[in-house]
Order: structure tokens, then sequence, then C-alpha cells
């Protein structure tokens, strides 16, 4: 069966606390769930987005400890931290991917600032630490400056993109609109063997926009509470391994499986010796 990314994002962007052997053990219980990849944010120990990478440093060497999952770590998320802030865990041992936004949008109430000069000097820092970007897009217009973006620097194949849907302000959770993102992004990177790309939903409350993703050929899917702590249209959970399990169920009834982390490396063309 065709191998997907099930990738975790289990902190609520408001979280009020960051304990990293809690954490690393959250995302263990979610690789036994069948998540192959974690994504995370550098944050203090109130939670809050934070240059300093001590706690981020400790929780991914308890990971690694507890799991062989990938792990993720963004430069983005809605705050004051400067672009060279933000790109601190780019240079981080055990980091194997960095998410690389490249646009600003409007998320909510607020303005998700990403100004192309301060995209370069994300993309430049990703790329000089050996780190997979993941390119996040949240507009159709993103897929633009992402082909402008491959054609400056030397990006490593496949490309990796997360057509992210659901926040108010940026493209809706519709399948009209998953459609149009998936066809902006082959008209802009018409090899499709030169592309993997998924979904992420933010405020997801059923399955139904993943499974049409997968039918149109998702190879990555994004769940946890930094999107939605929504098992079903009724159920909030406690935790984010019944999210993963009710996901690896969606990919398999879909007829694929979900990836491992070494499938996830080999997908990605991640070393196997870049985990130490």
């Amino acid at each position: 069966m065709e191998p997907v990314i099930l990738s975790v994002a289990p902190v609520a962007a408001d979280a009020a606390e960051n304990n990293p052997r809690v954490l690393a053990g959250e995302v263990a219980e979610c690789f036994a769930a069948g998540a192959g990849m974690v994504h995370l944010h550098c944050r203090d120990i109130s939670g809050k987005l934070t240059a300093d990478t001590r706690l981020l440093e400790e929780t991914v060497h308890e990971i690694q400890r507890l799991c062989p999952i990938v792990i993720e770590i963004s430069t983005g998320g809605i705050s004051n931290l400067t672009i060279r802030e933000r790109c601190a865990p780019c240079a981080l041992d055990g980091v194997e991917c960095n998410s690389l936004n490249i646009g600003s949008v409007n998320l909510g109430d607020a303005v998700y600032q990403n100004p192309i000069g301060d995209v370069r000097y994300c993309v430049d820092r990703i790329l000089k630490n050996r780190k997979i970007p993941e390119i996040e897009v949240f507009e159709i217009g993103m897929l633009n400056t992402a082909r402008v973006l491959t054609q400056e620097f030397t990006f490593p194949k496949p490309l990796f993109f997360a057509l992210v849907l659901g926040h108010f302000g940026a493209m809706p959770a519709t399948e009209h609109a998953l459609q149009a993102m998936v066809d902006g992004l082959f008209e802009n990177f018409p090899n499709r063997s030169d592309v993997l790309w998924g979904i992420t939903q933010s405020h997801r409350r059923d399955w139904e926009l993943i499974r049409a993703a997968l039918a149109l050929g998702a190879q990555s899917v994004r769940i946890g509470f930094e999107d939605s702590a929504y098992l079903d249209a009724d159920t909030i959970v406690q935790s984010n391994a019944p999210l993963v399990r009710r996901c690896a169920e969606v990919i398999r009834e879909s007829g694929k499986s979900p990836a491992s982390p070494d499938t996830i490396r080999k997908m990605l063309g991640i070393p196997l010796s870049e985990r130490k």
C-alpha cells in the first residue's frame, strides 16, 4: 500500500505550559498509535513561543530516547519574534525538518507576517543547516511564491508542501478550495515526481476533507491539538493519541498505510545518519 506521512502537531497554540518530559511521553504515545512525524514549536515553560531553545532541546532528546519519530520544528507561529529568532531551531541536532512559511495571511483576528525578505532568510537558514523544508501554503498565491523561491534556491527534492485550510481569513476547509489548491500546486510544479503534498486542516470536526485529500493523492496528513481536538463533531479528546489512531484508520480505509519514520526519511530524502 502507498505510504502516507501521518504527522502530529500535539500542542495547542494557546497552551499554557510546556513540560518536555510530559510532551515527549505524549509524542511517544502518538508514535505507537501510528504517527511517523511530529511537528513542534520552540516554547518556554509557560507555552509561549521563544528563541531560547533549551527546553526544546530537552524535548527533542527525550523524544529520541523514547521513539524514532521524525522531528519537525516550526519556524513560524504568530508572535513578536524576529525571523532570526524564529529560525533558532534550524541549527539543532535531532531536528530533521523545519516548516517554511512563505507569505503573510490573516489568521482569525491576527496577521501572520511573513514578508518576502524574512522568507528568503528562513529558506537560507533551513537549507544551510541541511533540514528538509515543509512549505506551508495558506493561499493559492503562495504557490507562485514557492515556484520563484525554488528557482532562487536549491531545494531538496521532492518539494514537500502542506496545503493549509480552515483558518478564518485564509483558504476555507472545503473540497472546492482543496481542489483549487491542488490545481494551483501542479500548475506551478507540473513535474509531479518533484512534489510531495499533504493537508493540514484547522478547526477540523470530521474526517471528510482528509478523505477527499487522500483520494486526490495526498501523501501527508497533519492532525493534533495545534489544529483541532475534535475526534468527531461531538467529541473533544484530552490527548492526541486517539486523533492519531483515528487518522491512521482513515488512511487505511483509503487503501493506503501510515508511513514508518524510516519510510518518511526515504520519502523526504533525509539520510538516516542525520538523526543523531
